[in-house]
């Protein structure tokens, strides 16, 4: 891990570390191939060290924060919980930010491997950046900001030897 990265993982369902051994390495790798581009030369957080904390639990945890923090009583794939506001003033350089929160849930995670025939770490990372770009303030609600964000997870996976995750070339 990166000094310019503080990366807090907690597993709490055991088929995790079943499913992919070497789970740390890849949330580790996926973050900081994430966090290097949002860094890049022009990038107002390359001065920083960031901090995330990722909990990989299952379904019924997940469906839980869903319901208590967006009013949806469902499990779903991936939640972030941005700390830093988009308009809020970045500290003074070298001071660290503490980006937020992301949480996977194992079944569905699973089970939309499984239907989109898509190996388990591949979306896993996929969604683990789409995490960490949630809450670098990106969004998906609008088309244009929708495409802006697949474009970008593309590219991240792409480095990261990972297939296009939409099923199409770039």
């Amino acid at each position: 891990m990166s000094e310019a990265m503080v990366l807090s993982i907690a597993i709490e369902a055991a088929p995790w570390v079943e499913a992919v051994p070497e789970i740390e390495q890849l949330a580790t790798t996926t973050i900081e191939a994430t966090l290097k581009r949002a860094r890049s030369p022009e990038g107002e957080l390359k001065d920083y060290a960031l901090e995330i904390s990722l909990l990989l639990t299952g379904d019924a945890a997940v469906q839980k924060l869903n319901r208590d923090y967006r009013g949806q009583d469902k499990p779903t794939n991936v939640l972030s919980f941005a700390a830093l506001e988009v308009d809020t003033p970045l500290p003074p350089i070298g001071e660290p930010i503490v980006l937020g929160d992301i949480v996977v849930a194992f079944e569905t995670t699973q089970k939309e491997a499984v239907e989109q025939s898509k190996a388990f770490p591949n979306h896993l990372a996929h969604l683990i950046v789409h995490g960490v770009l949630h809450l670098l303030g990106l969004d998906h609600i609008e088309n244009n900001e929708a495409e802006e964000m697949e474009q970008l997870e593309t590219e991240i996976l792409k480095g990261l030897g990972i297939p296009n995750p939409y099923g199409q070339e770039p």
